[in-house]
């Protein structure tokens, strides 16, 4: 006879099983992160929709979508799972946080910022397995694609805790040698005029702000290159390709020693992005993303 606790148990597990295909996005690949037959991952998924008497997920023969229903019970299932891991924590090793962090951050802020404080943060928390994801593509935070993002600018309005970590400035580039074949730009118009190298992904401002008598003004620049992160934008304007939007950490070094030259500094903004780590927050935060929070914010 099943008693409640081998019914509670399963559920567990059933809850931990639907997180991972909603992570994945497909049964095969949560069945080799589990360890298990796709056939019982899918079982597991149809005992849960059977339960519930709803559609969590849409199945196609090429992906998987989640139904509304279906992002509300992934919510819920990772605050739970959350909530058990925390407790096991809590009560294991003295407290000490534990366990897999998933990190999600930009190709050269990460590289440049958060690269550097992981030997460090692993010699305080031996006992935290952190997974680190470099790219500028936005992972979902709230669907648990990421236990913790960092991300620059303004964020837009969510359920997720955001805590400040720092400031970054950018500046509009060239190399010497760009500029001596096809001339230096005197105001941001005739940006219209240049090769201009932007972002691709869909978070981006196909316009850039400039200053100009005290109002702002937006240029559509166009070039042709795009590409998904800052680092391959400005390695691009360092080999004399185009004019390019960099953050000043990212290329400190190349503005120093003039591989790359500062344009239409009077009518830079001031350009000051906020970088944010984001996370869900609360009670029931799990000890390993506290401690990376905090010790990421202390640090930088």
């Amino acid at each position: 006879m099943e008693t409640k606790a081998d019914m509670g148990a399963d559920r567990a597990r059933e809850l931990a099983v639907f997180a991972t295909v909603a992570e994945h996005g497909s049964f095969s690949a949560a069945a080799r992160s589990l360890q298990l037959s796709p056939s019982a991952v899918s079982r597991a998924i149809d005992r849960i929709e059977l339960r519930l008497g709803v559609r969590l997920l849409l199945r196609s023969t090429r992906a998987l979508a989640l139904t509304a229903e279906g992002q509300a019970y992934l919510q819920t299932a990772r605050r739970i799972l959350a909530d058990l891991d925390d407790a096991e924590q809590r009560i294991s090793d003295q407290g000490a946080p534990r366990g897999r962090l998933r990190v999600s951050a930009s190709l050269s802020h990460g590289r440049l910022r958060i690269v550097p404080l992981l030997k460090p943060f692993s010699e305080l928390y031996p006992h935290i397995l952190v997974e680190l994801d470099l790219t500028d593509t936005v992972v979902n935070v709230a669907a648990g694609q990421a236990d913790v993002a960092i991300r620059f600018g303004p964020l837009p309005d969510s359920s997720l805790t955001v805590r400040k970590l720092e400031d970054s400035h950018s500046v509009v580039v060239a190399s010497p040698d760009y500029l001596s074949r096809f001339g230096t730009p005197q105001v941001p118009e005739d940006l219209l005029r240049h090769n201009c190298l932007n972002h691709n992904f869909h978070r981006s401002e196909t316009a850039w702000r400039f200053r100009v008598d005290g109002e702002s003004v937006s240029v559509p620049v166009k070039g042709n290159v795009e590409a998904n992160n800052g680092d391959t934008l400005g390695q691009l304007a360092v080999l004399g390709m185009g004019i390019a939007r960099v953050a000043t950490f990212s290329f400190a070094d190349e503005l120093a020693d003039g591989r790359l030259v500062p344009i239409l500094e009077e009518f830079n903004p001031v350009d000051v992005q906020m970088v944010n780590a984001v996370f869900v927050g609360g009670a029931n935060t799990p000890a390993r993303v506290r401690a990376f929070v905090d010790f990421v914010a202390g640090a930088l």
